[in-house]
């Protein structure tokens, strides 16, 4: 496993850090989760991302006690804030400093730890002035409960922003965590060169596209049974926009050049996103230990120049690289 920095800060993460939404607590029973968890630890992934919103907090609960008796100084643990959680009422959701300073202290109790090395504020929220949230993400690392400040999905501009508040309040704001891969580019053209510029990193989801990057939806068959395009619980309206035919296609064309690599096609879509040099580590989720075993396998691999410009051949237009596709809603969900 490589070890990169987190941005220019001096925190060191495993390129490869292991996620669990969509899984613990929903989709995967207790027993899975926890196996998927140790394999990830044996396979060196030091860096563990969830959020509160997921399962409704039961993911935060099932990682805890996944990571309970580990060191925890060589842990590197990251949440998140915003999105609904609780019966999701008006002060639910959103960045209001209420809704910070009360999920911070939900998500270190269901973790089980003092602090999170890395709190994140799930998505922008137009609701509350970005002055009320950054003053209280900086008690939240002032008194010692997060060591590190991060967004999820925000636009360009509005990292600038934050980060010039954050350096007024001498809080270290350090990582942006977008969705990232192959088919979904939309960070490239303007929150990369930002976040280069103020010394950020991106810790992307999604590395293989909801799956569809592994090769296992195929043109004009049935979705495996048991795959995120079958899950009810919420998987399925994730997937749904890759599964288009000539999508599917051009994924199956990129087969040959996995196997030229010596790489299987979701090793590949892994490694491709760790060729970014913006990127500090790519989050894969798992339902079997065996799948972290293959995904881990991207650490480390050096894909050519050639190599990569062949994936862009292949997926053409089917690429999405609009700037605008990265948004925040409007207004704070509730449930």
């Amino acid at each position: 496993m490589d070890i990169r920095n987190l941005g220019k800060s001096g925190l060191k993460v495993s390129e490869i850090a292991y996620g669990n939404w969509l899984t613990h607590g929903s989709q995967v029973e207790e027993d899975a989760a926890l196996a998927c968890v140790r394999q990830a630890l044996e396979e060196g992934i030091t860096t563990f991302d969830t959020a509160d919103v997921y399962a409704n907090t039961r993911a935060e609960t099932v990682l805890g006690k996944a990571l309970q008796g580990e060191r925890r100084e060589s842990l590197e643990i990251f949440t998140k804030v915003y999105w609904p959680t609780g019966p999701g009422k008006h002060n639910d959701s959103g960045l209001s400093r209420k809704h910070i300073m009360e999920s911070i202290n939900g998500s270190l109790q269901r973790l089980g730890t003092d602090y999170v090395d890395l709190y994140q504020a799930h998505r922008f929220d137009y609701e509350t002035p970005l002055e009320e949230t950054m003053e209280a993400f900086a008690d939240v690392v002032h008194s010692g409960k997060a060591h590190y400040i991060g967004v999820s999905e925000w636009r360009a501009e509005e990292i600038r922003r934050g980060h010039a508040l954050a350096r007024e309040l001498r809080i270290p704001f350090v990582s942006n965590q977008p969705q990232y891969n192959m088919l979904w580019r939309v960070i490239e053209a303007e929150v990369v060169p930002t976040s280069e510029e103020l010394g950020m990193g991106q810790v992307v989801w999604s590395p293989i596209a909801q799956g569809v990057l592994t090769g296992k939806y195929k043109p004009g068959e049935p979705h495996p049974a048991g795959s995120r395009a079958t899950d009810e619980k919420g998987g399925a309206d994730m997937v749904s926009r890759w599964l288009d035919d000539d999508i599917l296609t051009r994924v199956q064309n990129l087969r040959p050049f996995a196997d030229e690599a010596g790489l299987s096609l979701a090793q590949l879509a892994v490694a491709w996103t760790l060729q970014n040099p913006n990127v500090s580590a790519a989050i894969i989720g798992a339902s079997r230990p065996e799948q972290v075993t293959e995904n881990v396998k991207a650490a480390g691999v050096k894909l050519e120049d050639d190599l990569l410009k062949k994936i862009d051949e292949v997926l053409g237009d089917a690429v999405e690289r609009d700037a605008a596709k990265t948004q925040s809603p409007e207004k704070r969900p509730v449930r």
